[in-house]
């Protein structure tokens, strides 16, 4: 839910994406053996100079990622640079890991040991990092993703259209 909902939403705004694999195997299991098909491997994901946004989702598989030095270099170069960097679940443990944690930020509850001061928010958006907590919050991370790369306009619209009430 972590990557479908905004990849989803991202859509809705006719935000081109680029769904990248960190290894070269484009088919990429989710946690619930849902299959999501990437476009790039890991090699043609660094080779690009930069995206508009890097959009991490979290989960078991946050594990995996922490593994690779060269995943922080990439959100370096994009924090630099003044693009998006956006971490869902256990994600910004990726952030604290580059070095890029900022003041103020929400994770999953699993992640308190290393991200001690996380909000309780569904989001948070500090400059051009945005967090959230979990598959929970999926729905309202697309759409501040919606709203950061598009407009506030798109983002009512798609929300209007898929029935979204914040509570």
């Amino acid at each position: 839910m972590e990557a479908v909902a905004p990849c989803d939403l991202l859509a809705r705004a006719g935000v081109e994406l680029s769904l990248a694999s960190m290894t070269e195997e484009l088919c990429v299991p989710g946690r619930s053996k849902l299959v999501l098909q990437a476009q790039h491997g890991w090699a043609d994901a660094m080779a690009h100079s930069l995206y508009d946004a890097v959009i991490l989702p979290g989960g078991p598989g946050v594990n995996a990622l922490r593994r690779h030095p060269e995943l922080c270099q990439l959100l370096r170069r994009h924090h630099a640079a003044g693009k998006i960097l956006a971490c869902i679940c256990a994600a910004p443990l990726l952030l604290l890991d580059a070095g890029l944690l900022p003041e103020q930020y929400t994770a999953h509850p699993s992640t308190a040991a290393e991200l001690p001061q996380a909000q309780t928010a569904a989001c948070v958006r500090d400059g051009q990092l945005l967090t959230s907590r979990g598959a929970g919050t999926a729905t309202e991370f697309g759409l501040a993703l919606v709203a950061a790369l598009t407009d506030q306009a798109t983002c009512e619209r798609i929300a209007q259209a898929i029935c979204w009430t914040k509570s």
